[in-house]
């Protein structure tokens, strides 16, 4: 097999082209919102992380997500709080919205998704390559 300078810069330029989409992950615990976040940007996504509902909502309405990755215990502002205000703000109301969380009760799950959360993940029962399957689904990539 012979390999050419050519083949390897077509390879490279595979495995390095983005998708330019944008994920918002709002995170309180740095070790899940770094795995998250390297996972996602393997995967071609621009990331940016919030370590608190507020800084989330900022991001939001800063940055216009093309999806948002949101916990629901979250320090100033939990994560139903900030679901809220995300779904009646005119800039931010169209960007799908994933809960994903470790309070898994269907109480919990059916709050969300009344409230226009998109799905409602348990963080303990998937890992970040199944997270960002779903996401790819949600995104129709």
């Amino acid at each position: 097999m012979v390999i050419t300078l050519k083949g390897v810069v077509y390879f490279i330029k595979i495995i390095m082209e983005k998708n330019n989409k944008k994920i918002l992950v709002v995170e309180d615990d740095p070790m899940i919102s770094s795995m998250y976040k390297t996972k996602f940007e393997a995967d071609g996504f621009e990331v940016f992380v919030a370590d608190n509902g507020v800084v989330g909502l900022e991001l939001a309405k800063k940055e216009k997500p093309d999806i948002i990755m949101l916990d629901v215990i979250l320090p100033q502002l939990d994560g139903f709080s900030v679901l809220d205000q995300v779904k009646k703000d005119e800039i931010t109301k169209d960007i799908p919205v994933i809960m994903l969380t470790n309070l898994g009760t269907e109480e919990d799950k059916a709050k969300g998704q009344a409230m226009g959360a998109l799905d409602y993940l348990v963080k303990a029962s998937l890992t970040p390559g199944q997270v960002s399957e779903k996401i790819k689904k949600a995104l129709k990539l």
